[in-house]
């Protein structure tokens, strides 16, 4: 049996066994856990879009607008797939804004606040 030797690099993990190297398999989708609040203003979001409370939308401070997560309520495992068209949320310990509609959805509009889990899907 041939040496492993294992090196980090930017794009993955690569394994070399025997000389021969290969790209270790990336994860699809990282999960962020953390609180999430709803907001249901008018005018236009980040992305130019006008808003709607009844879209299936959200706000984050750093991926792409266009992005699809999946978010999960984890008090009682309601989960929906949203589209990230707006920046924000900009209060601190909160980590995603979702449309009312989302809220509704999630169950957590009535409580205002939620811990859910982030995961961006394909």
């Amino acid at each position: 049996m041939g040496r492993v030797a294992i090196a980090a690099c930017a794009m993955g993990i690569i394994f070399t066994a025997s000389g021969k190297p290969a790209l270790a398999e990336q994860p699809k989708t990282i999960a962020t856990t953390g609180m999430a609040s709803y907001y249901g203003y008018g005018g236009r979001t980040a992305n130019g879009e006008r808003h709607s409370a009844a879209a299936m939308t959200a706000a984050h401070r750093s991926l792409p607008f266009g992005t699809k997560v999946r978010v999960t309520n984890t008090a009682n495992g309601r989960s929906v797939v949203l589209r990230i068209n707006d920046r924000g949320p900009f209060i601190r310990g909160r980590i995603i804004d979702v449309s009312t509609a989302a809220a509704d959805n999630l169950g957590f509009r009535k409580r205002g606040v939620a811990k859910v889990q982030i995961a961006v899907v394909d």
